[in-house]
C-alpha cells in the first residue's frame, strides 16, 4: 500500500508573501505630510529632520518638502564607528 495520497498532494508551497521593504521615495523628490519614505526592519536608516518612525520602523514625512539622504559616522556601544544613512525632509524654498 502506498503511504502518500495519489497525484498532486505537494508538501511544498509554504513560501511567505514578500513584504515590499525598501526606499519608496528617492532623494530630491517631493513629499507631503504622512508619506512613507522608507519601509525597513530595524534601523538601517536613521531619522533626520522632519521625519518620524512608525512602530514597524517605517520612516515617514512630518512636513511637506524634499527628501534628502546623508551619511554620518555613528559611535557604537563597543567603541567602534559605523557609517549610518540619515533621512530628512528639507522644506521647499
Amino acid at each position: 500500500m502506498s503511504k502518500t495520497k495519489q497525484g498532486g498532494s505537494s508538501r511544498l508551497g509554504r513560501d511567505s508573501e514578500s513584504k515590499r521593504l525598501g526606499v519608496k521615495v528617492n532623494a530630491g523628490q517631493d513629499v507631503k505630510v504622512g508619506m512613507i519614505i522608507i519601509r525597513q526592519r530595524g534601523t538601517r536608516y536613521l531619522l533626520g529632520k522632519n521625519v518620524k518612525k512608525g512602530s514597524d520602523d517605517t520612516i515617514y514625512a512630518m512636513k511637506n518638502g524634499v527628501v534628502k539622504f546623508a551619511t554620518k559616522s555613528k559611535l557604537l556601544f563597543n567603541g567602534t564607528r559605523r557609517k549610518a544613512k540619515v533621512v530628512s525632509v528639507e522644506s521647499k524654498k
